[in-house]
C-alpha cells in the first residue's frame, strides 16, 4: 500500500485524538448531541465530509502533479 495512506490516516488519527484528549468533557456532549441527530442529518453531514475530502485530494495530488 502507497505510504501516502498511511500518512493520511495517521493524520486522521492525531486530528481525531486531539478533541478527547483536550476537551474530553466538550468531545462528550458534541458526541451526545450528535447521537440525537436525525439519520438523515448525519447522512447528509458525513456525505459533506466525503466530499470536501475527495475534493482537497484532488486538489492536492492536481497540485502535486503539476511540478510543484
Amino acid at each position: 500500500m502507497n505510504i501516502t495512506i498511511w500518512l493520511a490516516l495517521a493524520l486522521v488519527l492525531v486530528l481525531e485524538g486531539i478533541g478527547p484528549m483536550l476537551l474530553p468533557r466538550i468531545w462528550r456532549r458534541m458526541i451526545l448531541s450528535m447521537a440525537q441527530l436525525p439519520d438523515r442529518l448525519l447522512r447528509r453531514f458525513g456525505g459533506g465530509l466525503v466530499v470536501a475530502g475527495v475534493v482537497i485530494y484532488y486538489m492536492l495530488s492536481a497540485h502535486a502533479g503539476s511540478g510543484g
